[in-house]
């Protein structure tokens, strides 16, 4: 079982490799926003599986692990998301005197 895992894991890794490196350049903002809504949903849903009470001191430990990093992620990209579209934002427009309009 651990080696069917291990391969499925190695597989789902080239397929979203060869998937993401096809995405033109302009699409990574959308994609990267819409991934982090799916991720947000995940970890709603880890957060649901921890309170209704894993068996087991080590699945509650590597839930929380998963939990934090998922959260690290999500933060993270929207942050990234949010500075990328605000390069598209038009400057403020200065005043002839110097200071700002």
């Amino acid at each position: 079982m651990l080696v069917q895992s291990l391969a499925i894991l190695v597989l789902a890794g080239f397929v979203g490799f060869a998937v993401i490196s096809k995405v033109p350049n302009t699409l990574h903002t959308p994609l990267m926003s819409g991934t982090n809504a799916i991720h947000g949903i995940v970890l709603l849903g880890g957060l649901i599986v921890l309170g209704l009470g894993t068996e087991g001191v080590l699945n509650k430990v590597l839930l929380v692990i998963a939990i934090a990093f998922g959260t690290i992620n999500v933060v993270g990209g929207f942050l990234v998301t949010d500075r990328m579209l605000g390069m598209f934002k038009e400057k403020p427009a200065k005043a002839k005197d110097g200071t700002d309009a």
